[in-house]
């Protein structure tokens, strides 16, 4: 038997509240957070107690919509995080490597910057936290990008 099935309230590790779309293999799930989907590990879910579940048929109009995997397709495969602060960057990581996983992006590029060195170390942390992200490393090329393999 599987822990979640589409519709349980989850609560996403640092993330908050949301609930189930689907089930996917690897025990990951599609989850619907804050009006977003994301892509997460059973380890980062917790259930909500009672685990109610949602109605996800659609037929809720007060109930966000999930914008269709297909659709997802033009994804960018880069993110520049020129002037963002580390908080900032983190999160438009999250989003970005969300976005790049349902348009079915194998490899994606984060542009951080060669200076200081706080972006590139917050992308590198939080890159080991992400468990669909398979490997990275330093572009060769621009020591001021990372390759993200996913």
């Amino acid at each position: 038997m599987m822990p979640f099935a589409p519709g349980d309230e989850v609560h996403v590790e640092a993330l908050g509240k949301g609930f189930v779309r689907e089930v996917r293999n690897g025990a990951r799930y599609l989850v619907e957070l804050k009006g977003r989907s994301i892509v997460a590990g059973e380890g980062q879910l917790t259930a909500v107690s009672g685990r109610k579940r949602r109605n996800t048929s659609g037929s809720n109009s007060a109930q966000p919509s999930v914008p269709d995997p297909g659709s997802a397709s033009h994804a960018a495969t880069s993110l520049d995080l020129h002037g963002m602060t580390v908080e900032e960057a983190v999160a438009a990581l999250d989003v970005f490597l969300n976005d790049a996983l349902l348009a079915g992006h194998a490899n994606v590029r984060v542009i951080h910057g060669r200076s200081g060195g706080r972006l590139k170390t917050a992308v590198h942390t939080r890159l080991k936290q992400v468990p669909v992200v398979r490997g990275f490393r330093l572009d060769p090329v621009n020591a001021g990008a990372t390759i993200v393999n996913l």
